[in-house]
């Protein structure tokens, strides 16, 4: 009889394994513990440390969905604790991942969702709302009924906070009026009916509405719902003159066993329970799937088990022998997977560290360097001596290479550490090109290089990509070959290597006949601050990191990078890149460099909001210098005051405020301004990024030291129709 049980236990394992296969790793074992010690917030640190290990594991394995399942249960975790900050980070993470990847399931919702509640309990009403229209938006598309009705209570819970009590009223009673079968939405929907006619007074409405909730609790047998729908019955009975019902009520409660609760409770159900409802919902229609698979393989896996009997009963046999050298080699290899775990987070930790570090030394420079470069600009548009314009080209150029130096840092540590994402817009790859050309004229006549181009698009010059990145990598291979070849020739040739209707792919070749790349160099000559030698860095300059930045880009966009050389004679970079065709026509492009014009900035109103006196100065110095007019704010309660009282056509809100800082400026200001453009100005660092700060309701972001051609196209792009 045991070794029947045994064969058909096997049998059953290769069903199993048949209809799904899933790994048994480390993530689910640990998300397991993490979810149990989350139950118990006596034992939420052992909960963050076992999903931290879960992280860490998905990262090992690169299992990129795995990672940011882990994310949100961090998330769920922080918003359980009431750290919602924390909460807020993990779920907006999930939301870009799932986005980006086109993941538009109930995922996806039930991170908006997640949004919605920490920024209810934020008490941030709109943005509330918006995550939870997100999230029902996207269930609606799913078809998830049960989710629905949650969201749209949700929804009417804040509108409720607002104060909003007629839109809430309409969704409260929408839900109750439904077919659908989901009992405790209705019982709290006509329940927050009933108490906004009671806080409006309307108190035979609000009498009428928790009579229908009550019938409610009465046919699902809830008691704890009947206790506070009793307590509140009395209330509105007694405000109705209904003595008599008020009476029969009373007696329903002393019935009751449970203990009364008060009758101003918020809300008559357990919120906890509606959060569950969509992991259930999400549960289901995953068993819904499973149950669909198992029916098309059940035909295939009887016939199969028969086949297979007598071969599982002969490796029954030897599965039993070898069990005990099996369970041991598993322990060892527990025992090293857990050190290799251990040294990989060290040096996870200490690559981190490096990265903050630098970030830091990055953005701090940035302040000072602000100064520098924003005088220099403004003493060369002052007409200075001839003696002086060499000290300033001078320290124009200095700036510059700082500037540039920093921006590699910066640019190397975001790319290192997975933050940027790739961008999908309009562009005209010829004009790019050309700008480009243009941006190296002097630095050509300077080394006195042929620099010649070829392009063959075959009519496809206006495209569907990401031009700076593509720009970042064209920027810095033909500025490596325009400085390491004198007196010589350099060749960027771009040719169309494939087609199709709506992509194309191109081949970019930039070649030089400079000093080459010595052969025992090529290998590591993409590493960062790695250069030919330290001869080349003293006679040449540079940071070391330019390759490397333009061999990380181009793995981003899903190339690579391949290089030939020969010592003397010159170096040859190539790559392909595909991008989607786009539909753009030139008058188009005409029209968005007219939107620029700089005519419209003269007499615009702009208020500055600037703590830092010499960035105060030299802003409002180039701000006044195209006719505008300037006002000085240096902090964000001011700035908020001077809003609402005045009219302005555009405000520069420095991110780094003493007391309420840029953002949390931005977001009071959008509560009762939407129309003016608010521009941020930071030393944007590796913790900061663009979509955070235009979350907040800023317009567009300018990083500083900021270029002034940069800073003045920015500002015309949002003062010309104004």
């Amino acid at each position: 009889m045991k070794k029947i049980l045994i064969l058909f236990y096997f049998i059953t394992l290769f069903s199993f394994s048949q209809e799904k296969k899933v790994p048994q790793d480390s993530i689910d074992y640990y998300l397991e513990l993490a979810s149990f010690n989350a139950e118990d917030k006596l034992q939420t640190e052992k909960a963050i440390k076992y999903t931290n290990k879960a992280i860490s594991f998905a990262k090992n394995i690169k299992n990129e969905l795995k990672l940011h399942d882990s994310y949100y249960f961090l998330g769920t975790i922080y918003y359980q604790n009431n750290k919602f900050e924390d909460a807020i980070f993990y779920f907006i993470r999930c939301t870009n991942f799932y986005q980006s990847n086109k993941l538009i399931t109930a995922k996806l919702a039930k991170s908006y969702y997640s949004l919605g509640l920490c920024y209810l309990a934020k008490n941030k009403i709109n943005l509330a709302n918006t995550y939870f229209n997100k999230s029902y938006d996207i269930y609606n598309n799913l078809n998830i009924s049960d989710a629905l009705q949650l969201v749209e209570l949700q929804k009417g819970l804040s509108l409720k906070a607002a104060k909003k009590y007629d839109e809430a009223l309409s969704i409260f009673k929408r839900i109750g009026t439904q077919n659908a079968d989901y009992e405790n939405a209705k019982l709290e929907a006509y329940f927050q009916v009933s108490a906004i006619y009671s806080i409006q007074k309307k108190y035979s409405h609000a009498y009428s509405a928790i009579k229908k909730a009550f019938d409610i609790a009465e046919k699902n047998n809830n008691s704890l719902a009947k206790n506070k729908i009793l307590n509140q019955l009395i209330f509105l009975a007694e405000k109705n003159d209904d003595f008599k019902s008020a009476n029969q009520y009373l007696k329903k409660i002393i019935q009751q066993k449970d203990k009364p609760l008060s009758s101003n409770e918020e809300y008559i159900l357990d919120k906890k329970d509606y959060d569950n409802q969509l992991d259930l919902v999400e549960k289901l229609e995953r068993e819904k799937k499973d149950q669909i698979k198992s029916i098309r393989f059940s035909r295939l896996i009887s016939i199969l088990s028969i086949a297979l009997i007598s071969i599982l009963s002969l490796l029954s046999f030897s599965l039993y022998k070898n069990n005990k050298i099996r369970n041991n080699t598993y322990r060892l290899l527990q025992e090293k997977n857990k050190e290799l775990t251990e040294q990989k987070e060290k040096a996870e930790q200490a690559s981190k560290a490096r990265a903050e570090f630098l970030s830091t030394v990055s953005h701090e420079l940035r302040t000072p360097l602000n100064a520098i470069n924003g005088i220099t600009y403004l003493l060369l548009q002052e007409k200075p001596k001839v003696s002086q314009l060499n000290y300033l080209k001078s320290l124009e150029f200095s700036g510059n290479y700082l500037l540039n130096f920093i921006n590699d840092i910066l640019e190397i540590n975001r790319l290192e550490s997975n933050t940027v994402q790739v961008e999908k817009i309009n562009f005209n790859i010829i004009e790019l090109i050309a700008n480009i050309k243009q941006s190296f004229n002097e630095f050509i006549q300077k080394n006195n290089v042929n620099f010649q181009t070829e392009i063959d698009l075959e009519g496809n010059e206006y495209l569907i990509g990401d031009p700076t990145k593509l720009s970042q990598i064209l920027i810095n291979l033909i500025n490596n070959a325009i400085k390491f070849t004198k007196n010589g020739d350099v060749l960027l040739k771009i040719g169309t290597t494939k087609t199709d209707d709506k992509n194309i792919t191109l081949s970019f070749v930039i070649k030089d006949t400079g000093i080459g790349i010595p052969d025992d160099k090529i290998a590591n000559i993409f590493d960062s601050f790695t250069q030919g030698s330290v001869e080349i860095n003293r006679t040449f300059g540079g940071t070391g990191l330019g390759l490397s930045i333009v061999k990380k880009i181009i793995e981003l966009l899903g190339s690579d990078i391949k290089l030939e050389s020969i010592q003397g004679k010159g170096s040859t970079f190539s790559f392909d890149l595909v991008f989607e065709k786009s539909p753009l026509l030139e008058n188009e492009t005409i029209k968005s460099k007219e939107e620029n014009n700089l005519d419209c900035l003269k007499d615009k109103k702009v208020l500055l909001v600037e703590d830092n006196k010499i960035n105060q100065m030299i802003t409002k110095k180039m701000v006044e210098n195209k006719g505008m007019i300037c006002t000085i704010i240096d902090n964000g309660e001011d700035a908020i005051t001077e809003m609402a009282k005045n009219d302005y056509d555009l405000v520069l809100m420095d991110v780094h405020l003493p007391g309420i800082n840029g953002t949390e400026a931005t977001e009071q200001i959008r509560t009762f301004n939407n129309h003016t453009p608010i521009i941020a100005l930071t030393a944007i660092s590796l913790n900061e990024n663009r979509e955070m700060l235009l979350s907040f309701g800023m317009n567009d972001v300018i990083t500083k030291p900021f270029e002034p051609e940069h800073f003045y196209k920015v500002i015309a792009s949002y003062l010309t129709n104004n």
